[in-house]
This record gives structure tokens, C-alpha cells and sequence, in this order.
């Protein structure tokens, strides 16, 4: 295997940071972007547009989440007789480290505490944040790459299409409720940018029915709701791509709001 081409995988040091809003913006009907500073985010690192982290949201009623401590033992400690804060992973998706912000693009057109809270989140507000604990770096010196996903893996989407070099060449697959959820994304001249609508029944399995693999070596790169994301890696897999050449996650499931999985490492 071309060395240049194998995956990193970077470690970080767990932090746990308290965070405020600075900033509101809405980029379709179904996606909101809450800008986060604070000198807490000195030190902050995410190296890869695949990385998560933990939100910690506050409870109602309570200005901030009760803030876990990492012991010298490794293991994570919630303050005594405070409620435990509701988790949630989500995508780092822009850090300026020279201004102390971050983004991070929320869906909200469905129930539960992320939701609720992007919503109502306003200038002042506290939100924590933990991690990323590490980073899975994928190249971009790939002569093609896939991206595939639904709204919620739109963020790592765009990320990914705004650090790819100019000369990259590919698709980036999107599946949306409908039309009016679509914004516009930034991406390289070669990389094609296709939505699908489930309002009107078009799927990300069948949208793939048509294409062929590109010659050379490349990379696809999928995520979304769990039960679409499973024929998507079982496609991939008969069309002969290998386990190192995908990445295949269920960012969410059905039922279950908290649900994340890695479905290509099975």
C-alpha cells in the first residue's frame, strides 16, 4: 500500500472546556450554526473533519451544565449531588484558534435536548464541550474521493470539501428532507455536488445504483442514519472497495437519539 495514502490516527489529551455563544446564524430552514468562544478553547485540536466531541447540555432551568474533572486515573467524574448533563456528539465544524471560536452546525427539524437547545440558544449562553480524543486523518492526496451522508453529516461534509485541494476530483452525495433544506457548499471544480430529497423518496442507495467507482485509488466516505448507512457499506463492499478505502457511520438512529456507530469496523 502507498504509504502516503494510509489513514493517521492521532491521540489527544481529554479536556473538558465551558464554552458561551457568541453568534446565531441560520443556513437553511433546518440547519442553524451556534458559534462558541472562550479562553477555554486555548489548546482546542481537531486535525480531521471525521472527529466528534461531546456537547454538554444544561438542563432547564440551570445556566450551565454541571462540568466533568478527568482524574490522574483516567476516569471522568461528574460533581457530587448536580444532575448529570445530557451528552450528545456533534462535528467540530470550523475552529478559529487566533479569534477563540468555534462552530458547530446543528439540524433542527426534529425532537430532543441538541434541538431544543440551538433553537433557543442565544448570544451568553454556556454549552461544555469534550474532546476530541483523537483524530482519524484521511489524505486528501487521493485521485478521487466520495463523501455521502445525510443532514447530519452535512458539517463533516462541508468541512471536508472546503480542505480538499483545488485539483480534487469526486462527489459529494447529499440527502436532504427537501429542496428548501439545500445552502450552497464551497467545493473544489472536480468534486460534483448532488442533493437527494426524501420528500421525494430518492435515496442515497439508489442515487449510487448508476455510478460506477472511478479508476485509481480513491476514498469513500459515508454517514448518517444507521439503518440507510448499512446497504450503502454492503454496495460499497460488492463493488470490491476495501475496508481500508471506506468509512461508513451511522451518525444516528432511528428511536434512539444518541445512537453512534461505526458500521465499516464491524
Amino acid at each position: 500500500m502507498n504509504t502516503e495514502l494510509e489513514i493517521q490516527r492521532l491521540r489527544h489529551p481529554l479536556r473538558f472546556r465551558l464554552l458561551q455563544v457568541a453568534r446565531v446564524s441560520r443556513l437553511s430552514p433546518s440547519m442553524l450554526r451556534i458559534t462558541l468562544s472562550g479562553d477555554e478553547l486555548d489548546g482546542f485540536v481537531s486535525a480531521s473533519f471525521d472527529d466528534h466531541m461531546k456537547l454538554l447540555f444544561p438542563i432547564d432551568g440551570v445556566e450551565a451544565p454541571a462540568m466533568p474533572t478527568l482524574g490522574d486515573d483516567g476516569v471522568i467524574r461528574f460533581p457530587e449531588g448536580q444532575p448529570k448533563p445530557v451528552m450528545r456528539d456533534y462535528t467540530p465544524r470550523r475552529h478559529d484558534a487566533a479569534a477563540k471560536e468555534l462552530d458547530i452546525d446543528f439540524v433542527v427539524h426534529a425532537d430532543g435536548i441538541a434541538n431544543d437547545w440551538a433553537l433557543n440558544a442565544k448570544p451568553g449562553d454556556k454549552l461544555g464541550i469534550g474532546g476530541p480524543r483523537g483524530s482519524r486523518v484521511i489524505p486528501s492526496g487521493f485521485d478521487w474521493h466520495w463523501l455521502l451522508g445525510d443532514e447530519s453529516a452535512l458539517p463533516a461534509i462541508a468541512r471536508r470539501l472546503e480542505e480538499l485541494p483545488d485539483d480534487a476530483r469526486g462527489l459529494a452525495l447529499i440527502l436532504a428532507d427537501s429542496p428548501d433544506c439545500r445552502f450552497e457548499l464551497a467545493a473544489p471544480a472536480g468534486v460534483e455536488v448532488v442533493w437527494r430529497y426524501r420528500s421525494r423518496s430518492e435515496g442515497l442507495e439508489q442515487a449510487l445504483d448508476g455510478r460506477d467507482l472511478p479508476s485509481g485509488a480513491g476514498f469513500v466516505w459515508a454517514a448518517g442514519e444507521s439503518g440507510e448507512m448499512r446497504p450503502i457499506h454492503q454496495q460499497l463492499k460488492q463493488r470490491g472497495l476495501s475496508k481500508d478505502r471506506m468509512r461508513v457511520a451511522g451518525y444516528w438512529k432511528r428511536g434512539d437519539t444518541g445512537a453512534h456507530e461505526s458500521i465499516s469496523e464491524e
